[in-house]
């Protein structure tokens, strides 16, 4: 039997690119692109803010093409869902019929996805799910996954963390109830290599702001 033709959702971080790296081990699947979501107004990864520019570069390191869905700065649940179902159906009509996600234990978001593709006869793959996150970070890490936080609650960590390394320090210094994946949305990660990249990204770090409660560093791709 042929493999089938499957995206994989790209965040731009640490779980996309281990989701990634275990789907294309997957011998009943071929991914054939990567599908993101951006601020249209602001171009970069929605939630992660990773800059288009860097988000093209893991594409091109990876091999893969880069499907590009803008949304609205403000954007409301029907907004995203015309958008997002719009790129879904157009996939379909070239032959995808399967998803691949990073998400690892929150059942709420796995049922939504799979409310999205079910009505349209698409099955959901998700590679990472139910595992043990202290151990999935471990594997991350065993993998050759480099990443840096791109995004982080000043909540739940303090916000001079932002921008330093997905690492082993990083996680002995997380603080109790602190998701070692950031799972509960604590922190989100910029993978700048990783199994299947074809090269490392070489990334320069910016400055930390405060935006709508969040902590964002900024990083930009070095030209090369």
């Amino acid at each position: 039997m042929s493999a089938r033709p499957a995206v994989l959702s790209w965040s731009s971080g640490k779980d996309s690119t281990l989701a990634l790296h275990l789907a294309r081990q997957d011998q009943g699947l071929q991914i054939v692109a990567l599908f993101s979501t951006f601020n249209a107004e602001a171009g970069r990864v929605a939630i992660h803010g990773t800059r288009r520019a860097i988000a093209r570069a893991q594409a091109k390191a990876l091999g893969l093409p880069l499907i590009e869905v803008d949304l609205p700065a403000s954007c409301p649940n029907s907004a995203y869902e015309a958008r997002v179902g719009a790129a879904i159906r157009s996939l379909q009509e070239e032959g995808v019929e399967d998803w691949v996600f990073g998400d690892i234990f929150l059942g709420d978001i796995r049922a939504y996805r799979e409310a999205q593709l079910a009505p349209l006869g698409l099955c959901a793959h998700f590679p990472i799910w139910g595992r043990e996150t202290g151990a999935l970070a471990q594997e991350m890490l065993a993998a050759g996954i480099e990443a840096h936080i791109a995004t982080l609650d000043p909540r739940h960590l303090p916000v001079e963390t932002c921008g330093s390394a997905f690492d082993q320090d990083f996680l002995a210094a997380l603080p109790e109830g602190v998701d070692p994946c950031g799972e509960r949305g604590e922190f989100h990660t910029i993978a700048v290599d990783g199994p299947g990249f074809a090269h490392r990204l070489d990334l320069e770090r910016g400055e930390t702001v405060l935006r709508d409660g969040f902590a964002y560093t900024d990083f930009m791709l070095v030209p090369g």
